[in-house]
């Protein structure tokens, strides 16, 4: 699967190991970088979601609505949107590109995001 980034912000962030470790720390960008990495090795979004599963992917509500949350630690996710104009079943065997929004604390109602 191809990853597209939000901006170039978040591009330079989550590509460059030296500024995520240096904005997340170390064991959180290691987390990161492999769910990245897990992303990109499937052949579509839904494989990811009902093949793989790592990191708990789920829907978005609210704001985020057409995004998934992925799990890094266990507040911090990776918001990815992916590139369909449906999330049924059947589009996300199709998405082979995911806008990755960044990385977001929404629990208690916050919305704190750590990158960008």
């Amino acid at each position: 699967m191809q990853l597209k980034y939000q901006d170039e912000k978040v591009r330079k962030i989550l590509c460059d190991a030296k500024t995520l470790q240096k904005k997340v720390g170390l064991e959180m960008g290691k987390k990161i970088k492999q769910r990245m990495n897990q992303l990109e090795a499937t052949d579509n979004f839904n494989q990811y979601l009902t093949k793989i599963a790592l990191g708990k992917p789920h829907p978005l509500q609210g704001n985020l609505e057409k995004c998934y949350g992925i799990s890094i630690t266990a507040n911090y996710r990776i918001v990815v949107e992916p590139l369909e104009t449906e999330l049924d079943i059947e589009s996300l065997k199709n998405c082979k590109i995911l806008n990755i929004k960044g990385v977001l604390d929404y629990h208690g109602g916050k919305n704190e995001w750590i990158i960008p």
